[in-house]
C-alpha cells in the first residue's frame, strides 16, 4: 500500500472507530509495519493542522482518534443542548474530580469529601464506565475502592491519568467552575495507603462491579425509604 493510500485507510478507520485506536492495532488491521503507520499518522496530523477544519488528530488514552477542535466547543454545546444530550451533571463532575485526584477511593470517602450522600452519582458513573471497581479497602466492612477508567480519559481528552492538570485547574478541563471548598476538601483528603488496598484480578472485575452496583442501589433505596419516613 503506497503512503497516500495508507494514510487514507488510517483516516477511514479512525473516523468510524468509537474509541482511540492503538498504533499496533492499526498496523495489524492494515498489515503494515508500525513504523510506516506512525509516519502516516504524523503526516495526517500535519495535514489536518495545516488545513484547519472541524477535526484534529489527537493522541489520547494510549491511542489515536479524530476529534472536533476546541474552538468549536461552544457551537457543539449549543447543538447537543438542543438535542437534549445527557451531559454529566455537576454532581457527577465533582465525584469524578474526587475519584481522579484521590484514587483509589471508597464511596463513603467520596460522600464525606463532597459533604453529601453520593451513592446514586457513583452508581451512575459506574454504569457509564467512567469509574471502575479497583478492589476493596482493608478496613472494617471492606468497602469497594474506585478508580477512573479509560472512558474517563477519552471523555476529557487525556492520554494518561498523569496528564491531569493541577486540581485548581480541573474546572477548566471539565468546563465547570469547582467551588473553593471542594478543592480544599479534595486537597486535604488523605490518600488510601497501599497497605489497605486489596486489588482484584481482571477475572473478578465483572462480578465485583455487579456486586458494587447492587450494594449502591441498596444504599440508595434505604436512603429513599428513610427520607419518606
Amino acid at each position: 500500500m503506497d503512503p497516500k493510500e495508507l494514510r487514507s485507510a488510517i483516516e477511514a478507520i479512525l473516523f468510524v472507530a468509537t474509541e482511540p485506536v492503538k498504533t499496533s492495532d492499526l498496523a495489524e488491521a492494515l498489515d503494515e509495519k508500525e513504523a510506516d503507520v506512525t509516519a502516516q499518522l504524523d503526516e495526517l496530523k500535519k495535514v489536518l493542522d495545516e488545513n484547519v477544519g472541524g477535526f484534529a488528530l489527537e493522541q489520547t488514552a494510549g491511542g489515536w482518534r479524530l476529534a472536533t477542535r476546541a474552538e468549536h466547543d461552544s457551537v457543539l454545546k449549543k447543538y447537543f443542548a438542543k438535542k437534549g444530550e445527557n451531559r454529566l451533571s455537576l454532581a457527577a463532575l465533582e465525584t469524578l474530580a474526587i475519584t481522579a485526584y484521590r484514587q483509589p477511593v471508597t464511596a463513603p470517602e467520596i460522600s464525606d469529601i463532597r459533604g453529601v450522600n453520593s451513592t446514586g452519582v457513583i452508581r451512575t458513573l459506574l454504569e457509564r464506565r467512567m469509574i471502575r471497581v479497583a478492589g476493596r479497602k482493608n478496613v472494617v466492612g471492606a468497602p469497594f475502592l474506585y478508580r477512573t477508567t479509560k472512558d474517563f480519559l477519552v471523555h476529557f481528552g487525556l492520554n494518561d491519568i498523569r496528564d491531569l492538570p493541577r486540581l485548581e485547574e480541573f474546572g477548566d478541563l471539565i468546563g465547570e467552575a469547582m467551588s473553593d471548598d471542594l478543592v480544599a476538601a479534595i486537597s486535604s483528603a488523605e490518600p488510601t495507603p497501599a497497605s489497605e488496598v486489596q486489588e482484584i484480578s481482571a477475572e473478578e472485575t465483572e462480578r465485583a462491579e455487579a456486586e458494587a452496583l447492587a450494594e449502591l442501589e441498596g444504599l440508595e433505596s434505604s436512603r429513599s425509604s428513610e427520607q419518606r419516613e
